[in-house]
């Protein structure tokens, strides 16, 4: 019983009803460059003085003020790349984008309204690190997704997706076809 009511409860928020989570991914941890950066630079440049002034005990508190400034632009850039998710269900690829602490902005594209999907690796350090971009082509425009983890297998994944939806749809308009 508790097995069912768990399979009835949506595993994420807006998912509809008879919809199925086929996966989830997220941007490669590159993708956090601005974090580390944020991190290491208040606490490099607050470790100068200390340095230079080692007879003022007071400007040893410098490096660790450095250091929870950092600790808050980190915690600030973790927390954009850790909730900007997306979500492909067997109808519907959902990207959820974290803004500011507060905002977010959700895009849906159906799968079945995909013409094309494209990938590539940006040269040494995208192969080296396992990163690359994913272009999703629609009538619309494109959905471009910057720096996703192993792009190559987020690609094979979609695709397999999209051609499910595309012969599920195909069932479906023949259905009522066969029946009249």
């Amino acid at each position: 019983m508790a097995q069912r009511e768990e399979m009835e409860n949506p595993e994420f928020e807006g998912q509809r009803q008879g919809e199925e989570l086929l996966f989830v991914f997220r941007r490669h941890i590159i993708a956090m460059r601005k974090g580390f950066y944020g991190l290491l630079i208040p606490f490099a440049i607050l470790s100068i003085p200390p340095l230079i002034w080692q007879n003022t005990l007071e400007l040893f508190l410098l490096p660790v003020i450095g250091l929870g400034i950092g600790l808050i632009i980190f915690a600030y850039h973790f927390m954009m790349w850790y909730f900007t998710v997306y979500i492909v269900t067997n109808e519907r690829l959902r990207q959820v984008t974290q803004k500011g602490f507060f905002g977010k902005d959700v895009v849906e594209l159906r799968l079945s309204k995909i013409q094309n999907i494209s990938y590539n690796i940006p040269g040494f350090s995208g192969e080296i690190l396992g990163y690359g971009t994913i272009v999703i082509q629609t009538y619309v425009g494109d959905l471009v997704i910057h720096k996703v983890e192993h792009p190559d297998k987020t690609y094979n994944k979609l695709q397999d997706a999209v051609l499910k939806a595309l012969d599920g749809q195909g069932a479906n308009e023949e259905d009522p076809v066969e029946t009249a």
